[in-house]
């Protein structure tokens, strides 16, 4: 799941209103908007986490289906991406709804994700998923549990590998690669009971 915290600074008081937006639906202009915001959240994490978002490209890997943007005043304030696909749990083929490009305007606070997990869901259960499906980087382990785990909106697994295509094939570079990362499951259509065991999993693509 590609997700950045937004470091502490003012609190923005401004009401923000969700909205979904199908990716048919955006216009150049909304394209331009959105990559000009991702720049602008993912940049202070590092150069390199702002690049893919160059120009009017407004998606960083696999490109969302469809996405729950945040709006005030100043125009966008949070965004995350939703991308239906079938991933291999341990050799176990299931369908989920995958969650990424998951991002906050640096100047706000407090503007967590369980906000967007909550416009979200019945998104999720409207699309007929069994499960919402995302990783973190383990440094954000505390992080997610505190915002989705703690709240009962999601179950966070450690100790499992997740292999991935990278964006684009490159002469010198595996296009494959595997990650230690932490899962985290959206129980929709089935309980959390219900999710496969395996310490693999295969996305088959890029990370949303």
């Amino acid at each position: 799941m590609n997700i950045v915290v937004s470091p502490t600074g003012p609190s923005s008081r401004a009401k923000v209103q969700w909205t979904r937006r199908w990716e048919n639906e955006l216009q150049l202009a909304d394209h331009a908007e959105l990559a000009e915001f991702f720049r602008n959240s993912y940049g202070p994490t590092g150069a390199f986490n702002a690049q893919p978002f160059e120009g009017n490209r407004s998606w960083a890997g696999a490109r969302p289906e469809v996405r729950v943007i945040g709006y005030d005043a100043r125009g966008i304030a949070a965004h995350l991406g939703l991308l239906r696909r079938f991933i291999k749990v341990g050799g176990v083929d299931l369908l989920v709804a995958e969650l990424g490009l998951y991002a906050v305007r640096p100047d706000l606070e407090g503007l967590g994700i369980s906000h967007a997990m909550r416009v979200t869901y019945p998104l999720l259960h409207e699309v007929g998923v069994p499960f919402g499906f995302g990783t973190v980087r383990p440094a954000l382990e505390r992080h997610m549990t505190r915002l989705v785990g703690r709240q009962g909106l999601a179950t966070l697994m450690s100790g499992i590998r997740v292999r991935s295509t990278h964006v684009d094939v490159y002469p010198n570079l595996s296009p494959i690669r595997i990650e230690d990362v932490i899962v985290v499951v959206f129980p929709v259509g089935r309980s959390i009971s219900e999710w496969p065991t395996g310490t693999i999993i295969d996305r088959n693509g890029p990370e949303l």
